[in-house]
């Protein structure tokens, strides 16, 4: 698992956390019970709170994203496929708004965006 964190974003730490572990549950980089480094080990590889971690922890938990077992750690959880399918979709419709903003700033025409992104995808 890999969380990078940035002290110039305005977003806070748990959630820069909550949201990295989300994405890459997401992306399948995390796959299901996959164990997820303890709250004291991330937070001591991190520098930061654990109460940080707890947090970020907490509201995957209650997102359903993880599942936590005392004793045992936190996990992975199960996800429903199609569930996880329209989350996927709505992380790429995400980013893809991002593209499509900096374009329309650029003056990037939309015929050029599609022939990168043709490039790109068969790649």
């Amino acid at each position: 698992m890999n969380v990078i964190l940035s002290n110039s974003s305005e977003q806070p730490i748990y959630n820069q956390i909550k949201e990295q572990i989300k994405e890459q549950i997401l992306r399948g980089d995390l796959r299901e019970k996959s164990p997820l480094p303890s709250i004291r080990k991330l937070a001591k590889d991190l520098q930061i709170s654990v109460i940080t971690t707890k947090r970020a922890y907490d509201e995957l938990e209650l997102e359903g994203f993880i599942e936590t077992f005392p004793g045992k750690g936190s996990f992975v959880a199960a996800q429903n496929h199609e569930f996880l399918k329209e989350k996927q979709l709505k992380l790429i419709e995400e980013k893809l708004n991002e593209v499509i903003n900096d374009s329309k700033a650029f003056d990037i025409k939309l015929d050029e965006i599609i022939q990168i992104l043709t490039v790109l995808y068969e790649e």
